[in-house]
């Protein structure tokens, strides 16, 4: 399983660098902005598990840059870190669409449990039936396609790779990402075959909704 990618928004140098010290020491890719146009850029081009947003950051605060990405289909599960502590605050955040909120100072014990917890609860909510459209579902549990109550005959990989896609709505997947999540570490990729596969899914599911995203992957359109 490819390691898990973490977004760090935090402006403030020094707990930045300890926060990101201790995730890469956990084993997480840690993604670094300092502000919330380095934040869009970095979520528009790759692909992230979890979200760490402080909330006075440069450009634009992250409750107002949460919201903005919830409205665009975003459902990457996002914790908020701040130094705002009121009931009114935490009210905003979870409006806004957070999963989590963390009042400054905390351990780094609490943020890798949160984390865990999160990742965990994101994890468990795509082991069942997933509604594509109003006639097409699918069964990530399973890794069964329906359309109009039919059931749908898939390759494994190309039902893992359909999982793989919705478990990253709107964001872009590069090649080697899809292909340690479709092959074994015994196995060697084959991009002919990633192709095939992405060809297959159009057809059941419509040309738009995956994205050739030029020399570099493929994202899953919401």
């Amino acid at each position: 399983m490819p390691q898990r990618r973490i977004l760090l928004l935090e402006d403030d140098q020094q707990l930045h660098s300890t926060i990101r010290e201790f995730l890469e020491y956990l084993d997480y890719t840690v993604l670094s902005a300092h502000d919330a146009h380095e934040a869009q850029d970095i979520l528009y081009e790759q692909r992230v598990d979890l979200m760490l947003l402080d909330v006075k950051v440069p450009y634009q605060n992250g409750f107002d840059l949460l919201c903005d990405l919830r409205e665009q289909g975003d459902q990457t599960p996002a914790i908020f870190i701040t130094s705002l502590h009121s009931v009114e605050d935490l009210t905003r955040g979870f409006d806004a669409g957070c999963d989590d909120y963390i009042r400054k100072p905390f351990s780094l014990k609490e943020l890798q449990l949160r984390i865990e917890a999160n990742l965990k609860k994101s994890f468990d909510t795509y082991e069942n039936i997933v509604r594509i459209e109003e006639n097409i579902y699918f069964d990530i549990k399973e890794y069964q396609l329906s359309l109009s109550g039919t059931q749908v005959p898939l390759k494994a990989k190309e039902a893992k790779l359909l999982a793989t896609f919705l478990a990253h709505p709107n964001t872009s997947l590069h090649y080697e990402e899809i292909f340690a999540a479709l092959w074994d570490y015994d196995e060697e990729p084959s991009a002919a075959s990633l192709r095939t596969y992405v060809h297959t899914l159009r057809q059941h599911l419509g040309k738009k909704r995956i994205e050739t995203i030029k020399n570099s992957g493929y994202r899953y359109v919401q």
